[in-house]
């Protein structure tokens, strides 16, 4: 995509639908039926990661060495892993899952026992955490079968098989993965291969080396993993974010090896101290003011990218439509000089220009989003300093996809057990009730009320939603874009017949 050009996330949300025609081409890759190779925007510490809190690298690499019950394909819908198949009672409170007659890697057999209690200590360790926050209203996993396990909710879930394909829900056996696919390395790569069938228990399948591909997975920065691709040393980029987008912009290659994921979630800044001009609200909304989100956004020359002064993105499934757009009719200037007025009267005393410091990744997207925040706040008297991602901050730039599309997901991410700057008390008291309501209607009634708290606490700024790119050379199989920007490996390893 060259600077001039637009590439449109309409266009990108098309691609999906017309994902079986990309399935069906006859190549598999330019390397036909030899390794694939990747280029993963990461560090090889993705392969020694564990626990609740995983980098986007882990996470893929996670998803496909240690699966759960269910798992994601290519284009984010839920498929069968441990689990071969479910049912949901009436209530929606109760989720039966049998398990695949097969075993762990290593030769013990799957049995419920074995996957109940991988289970139990998967959700433990998500607690505090906002998908620990989504997962509450989970009460118990039974064992109620050699092969069947149940699942027992204290209010219906309807996202439940969603956030069971998710990594960190990955259940492995005796400190080992469950597959599908096995991890070795060779130098700085991470070679991943399907596990053949009798290995895992299951019946033998004629011809299955012919049918599969190994992955060679890089990892590299963003710069690097672009320049591989346009060497020729990668046929396909995963983990792309707006940090690093410029630099697909600029590939040597065509525009359509460019993919944009049509993804929800939250890019804006979340403050991180309570300290100084930040520790009231008001004050915390005069930022909220100052940002111009058309002309960033136009900065990047993206078609169809929106901004938004939402924290839930509009149109989830249990939007209540209560809560919409900010300032809406309030022209730019007229907004900065209230925001204005709210620095000059901090200021009342001596007190100095507040300094804020914001967090964000290195890379010449996030440089230009600190560029117009930098001239945004400038213009209402706020001095911006940028560090780096790892460093104390008191705003840190936020960029995250939705696991699932409700309110609650985005509305979790600012729980006060998850984060606690400036995190609102009355909204969390009614997120909780949100979670505990059995009726749909009223927990999304709730979930508004909970919005227009923790909106007004000003603890997030929402600026637009996210973005996801990937680069995928022509005649790659497996891969789709697809709504939650989550791309699987093992799909990518299956030769089409």
């Amino acid at each position: 995509m060259m600077r001039g050009s637009r590439l449109s996330l309409a266009a990108a949300a098309a691609l999906v639908g017309v994902v079986a025609l990309v399935l069906a081409a006859s190549a598999c890759s330019r390397r036909g039926h030899g390794p694939l190779a990747i280029a993963l925007i990461g560090d090889r510490t993705a392969l020694q990661a564990s626990g609740p809190r995983l980098s986007p690298a882990a996470r893929t690499l996670r998803a496909a060495t240690v699966e759960g019950l269910v798992a994601f394909d290519a284009e984010g819908r839920i498929v069968p892993a441990i689990a071969d198949r479910w049912i949901i009672t009436d209530d929606g409170q109760s989720y039966i899952f049998r398990l695949r007659d097969g075993t762990w890697p290593g030769g013990a057999r799957i049995t419920s026992e074995t996957a109940a209690e991988a289970l139990r200590k998967a959700l433990a360790a998500l607690k505090n955490t906002a998908l620990g926050l989504d997962l509450a209203p989970i009460e118990q996993v039974r064992v109620m079968a050699d092969r069947v396990i149940e699942i027992d909710l204290a209010a219906p879930m309807p996202d439940l098989l969603t956030l069971l394909a998710q990594p960190e829900l990955g259940l492995p056996y005796a400190r080992r993965g469950s597959g599908p696919m096995a991890v070795g390395r060779k130098g700085n790569a991470a070679i991943l291969s399907l596990i053949p069938p009798e290995k895992r228990g299951l019946a033998p399948q004629d011809g299955f080396a012919r049918t599969v591909r190994n992955l060679v997975v890089d990892f590299a920065a963003p710069a690097a993993a672009v320049q591989r691709f346009n060497d020729g040393n990668a046929d396909l980029v995963l983990g792309g974010r707006l940090d690093s987008l410029p630099l697909a912009e600029a590939t040597t290659l065509s525009r359509g090896n460019i993919q944009l994921d049509p993804v929800i979630g939250m890019f804006g800044l979340l403050v991180e101290s309570e300290d100084g001009f930040l520790a009231d609200s008001p004050n915390r909304e005069a930022l909220a003011l100052a940002i111009d989100r058309d002309a960033l956004i136009a900065a990047f020359n993206i078609g169809g990218w929106q901004p938004t002064t939402r924290v839930v993105a509009a149109g989830v499934e249990d939007d209540a439509g209560t809560v919409g757009e900010r300032w809406v009719g309030v022209a730019m200037e007229q907004r900065r000089t209230l925001a204005a007025e709210r620095v000059a009267k901090y200021k009342l005393g001596g007190k100095p220009a507040p300094v804020l410091r914001i967090a964000a990744p290195d890379g010449p997207g996030s440089r230009l989003v600190l560029d117009r925040l930098t001239n945004d706040f400038d213009a209402i008297g706020v001095v911006v300093v940028h560090v780096a991602e790892d460093k104390p901050a008191d705003l840190r730039l936020v960029d995250a996809t939705a696991r699932y599309g409700r309110a609650a997901w985005f509305l979790n991410q600012l729980a006060c057990a998850v984060h606690k700057p400036a995190c609102n008390a009355a909204g969390d008291a009614l997120l909780a009730q949100a979670r505990a309501a059995k009726d749909l209607r009223e927990r999304a009634r709730l979930l508004g009320e909970a919005e227009a708290e923790i909106t007004a606490a000003n603890a997030f700024l929402p600026i637009a939603r996210p973005l996801r790119w990937s680069l995928v050379r022509s005649g790659v199989t497996g891969f789709a874009p697809n709504p939650w920007g989550w791309h699987p490996l093992p799909p990518l390893a299956v030769i089409p017949k």
